[in-house]
């Protein structure tokens, strides 16, 4: 079992604050209660259009169960190779999760969650055997991993209805100067797409996709799912494809805890149900 280690940024200037970060900044920053010790480090790759400030509900959340939680930004838009997108992310990753270091190093385990192209791109990094170098992680979490493009229709409400359900990630994708309105249409690199068809990674994944994503093909990540040695899909009913905060979002993020924990206990879930009557 991983060992709990003390806070690594307590020297941090603004270690007293949950959130630090600015659209200034590489990243955004999410800190549990002051007294809890780090039980593990979380970087967080947002999907195509989003900001690090699109994943402040969830990054609070995880925070609060004493998870280091560290937001960058979303891989580059446009048309490119997979090549170019994985050298680019795997820079960005490795940079991120080193700058979390305290005294006594980064705090493990180190969990990459990736969002919509985000999760495209990670699984680009870390998708393959033995591919740990130059980033360092212990699992992976997908979210919303696309098979096809969108089809949202040009209008922001037609994107919106694909994304979320939920008015309060509505209200922030509209209040968010950031977002970028009509990326969902915008072309993934095919050899992108294709990423989940050929992974072999040998490192826990947890896939996460809501059953009324439009983006997200449950068949084929299921076969993603049983294909690798250490993954779990889980479905999430009536979620869209921002399935990290749609109105789930709560029982999302306790499936994410709850892989985060079994994860610090070498994948044995820490509770069995004997009986139950749901």
């Amino acid at each position: 079992m991983t060992q709990d280690t003390d806070h690594p940024d307590h020297d941090n200037p603004d270690s007293d604050n949950p959130e630090t970060g600015s659209q200034d900044t590489a990243y955004t920053d999410h800190f549990g209660p002051e007294q809890l010790r780090v039980r593990g480090t979380v970087v967080v790759v947002p999907g195509r259009g989003e900001t690090r400030a699109t994943y402040a509900r969830f990054g609070r959340r995880l925070a609060a169960d004493a998870y280091r939680v560290r937001v960058v930004d979303a891989p580059p838009a446009g048309p490119g190779t997979r090549d170019a997108v994985a050298t680019g992310t795997a820079a960005r990753l490795a940079d991120a999760i080193e700058g979390t270091a305290g005294e006594d190093g980064v705090v493990r385990p180190v969990i990459v969650v990736g969002a919509d192209s985000g999760a495209a791109a990670v699984l680009a990094v870390l998708g393959r055997a033995g591919a740990q170098e130059p980033v360092r992680a212990d699992a992976l979490v997908l979210a919303g991993l696309p098979d096809r493009p969108a089809a949202a229709g040009g209008s922001w409400d037609a994107e919106l209805d694909v994304r979320t359900s939920c008015p309060a990630h509505r209200g922030t994708l509209t209040d968010d100067p950031g977002v970028r309105r009509g990326s969902l249409d915008e072309p993934l690199p095919e050899a992108l797409l294709n990423a989940g068809h050929e992974a072999d990674t040998a490192l826990p994944v947890l896939l996460l996709a809501g059953d009324a994503d439009p983006l997200a093909d449950q068949d084929a990540l299921e076969r993603l799912a049983k294909s690798l040695p250490l993954a779990r899909f889980s479905v999430v009913h009536g979620a869209h494809h921002d399935v990290l905060n749609d109105l789930q979002h709560r029982s999302v993020a306790a499936e994410v805890v709850s892989f985060l924990e079994a994860l610090r206990n070498e994948l044995r879930p820490l509770i069995s149900v004997r009986s139950s009557a749901w």
